[in-house]
């Protein structure tokens, strides 16, 4: 009976993962060892992509891929990860329960946005899952059908970090598109920083600045949201913003997975892994991309929430885990060059480097650039067996 490597998820991670993972059984002539991934569906959905329109094409078809390369992939829902059996129960395609035996696990199941228990909030969209995203599309196309008035004109984004500043840069093109070019538009972004864009640090808050100025979005700073209705929004000082779309950026945390690995957790919930992404105390799990928080350097940083270090995190995992079943040297995980590169709507967008964020480029430079990375570098490779393997070479630096 052949041994297995299970992988929960095939999002960057998840699939990174297992092509990381046959690609050193495939350097070993291991034909012994099967990969398995269990999701939802056999698709990457590209979530950095979710701000943008035409959302519902944002979707990476992973079947060919994963066939090219002899993975096996299980469609269900992982409900319970049994570390003493080595057993993860799931429910299949149907509804039904079923179980699923592992040798190593690999856990990618990612993260949500969680939105806090405030009045009125199921009246918010997000961009933060597909079907999230999908809905506000439909939503923002449906405005024209509306009267016109300032709540059908206006847009909120709760929360002034990544997510929120490039939801908001693209939201004037997007109602123009919904409303017409000579409608009185207005996109507010309520952020509790003290300061435009003070969630990413002092480098590119001068380019975030001129492109609020240029696109005409509205800050309001200090502040939270603290009632949400259909209509639009209350302020915690008490400010009523009339808005039929509120958007919620903020709050990301970990799949509830990693509450059935006994290990450390950090506030957002991710396991604290060693340098092979291995779980602390667990020989068996390992974890990687949203559900990871990993050292990326001997300087004290640490991995985010971002498909940058999913994808490198992915090849680590998936080679790790495989390494410690065959009983060969694993591979650090490193990652010691970070960029940041920023949508900022019709203005450009702003490329920094390093942890402290200084900008290398802006407007039509960096917005190249980023359309480079959203539509080329973070897709899945062709289904080519040797190609994709190739690729899952965990010492290719996601940037070079």
């Amino acid at each position: 009976m052949k041994q297995r490597i299970l992988i929960i998820g095939a999002g960057f991670g998840g699939m990174w993962s297992a092509l990381s993972a046959t690609r050193l059984l495939d350097k070993h002539n291991r034909n012994d060892v099967e990969v398995l991934v269990l999701a939802p569906q056999a698709e990457l959905h590209v979530r950095p992509r979710f701000y943008e329109p035409d959302v519902h094409r944002m979707v990476a078809p992973l079947n060919k891929l994963f066939d090219a390369v002899g993975v096996t992939f299980v469609k269900g829902m992982a409900e319970h990860i049994d570390v003493e059996r080595q057993v993860v129960s799931y429910r299949d395609a149907q509804g039904k329960a079923a179980e699923l035996a592992y040798d190593r696990i690999v856990l990618a199941s990612g993260s949500k946005v969680v939105r806090p228990a405030l009045a009125g909030i199921e009246h918010a969209f997000d961009v933060d899952q597909l079907d999230e995203a999908v809905r506000l599309e439909r939503h923002v196309s449906s405005l024209g059908a509306r009267p016109d008035s300032p709540s059908r004109n206006t847009v909120v984004v709760a929360g002034g970090g990544f997510t929120g500043i490039e939801t908001a840069a693209e939201m004037p093109a997007r109602l123009r598109a919904a409303l017409g070019e000579n409608a009185n538009i207005r996109v507010i972004v309520v952020d509790r920083g003290r300061e435009i864009g003070a969630a990413l640090g002092e480098g590119p808050r001068s380019a975030i600045v001129s492109a609020s100025e240029e696109l005409g979005l509205e800050w309001r700073l200090n502040s939270l949201v603290a009632a949400v209705d259909e209509r639009g929004v209350i302020l915690a000082d008490g400010e009523r913003i009339d808005a039929d779309t509120v958007i919620w950026t903020v709050g990301v945390r970990a799949s509830s997975l990693t509450e059935q690995i006994p290990g450390e957790r950090d506030d957002y919930g991710r396991l604290y892994v060693d340098d092979n992404l291995q779980v602390p105390g667990q020989k068996d799990v390992f974890a990687t991309g949203d559900v990871a928080n990993a050292a990326t350097d001997g300087n004290g940083n640490r991995s985010l929430m971002s498909c940058q270090h999913a994808i490198a995190l992915g090849r680590s995992a998936g080679n790790n885990a495989a390494a410690s079943l065959l009983g060969v040297q694993p591979t650090t995980y490193r990652q010691a060059k970070y960029v940041t590169c920023l949508d900022l709507g019709a203005w450009g967008a702003v490329f920094t480097e390093g942890w402290d964020r200084q900008v290398q480029m802006v407007r039509d430079e960096a917005k190249s650039l980023k359309q480079q990375i959203n539509s080329v570098w973070i897709y899945p490779p062709a289904a080519d067996r040797s190609a994709a393997l190739a690729a899952a070479d965990p010492l290719i630096p996601v940037v070079a």
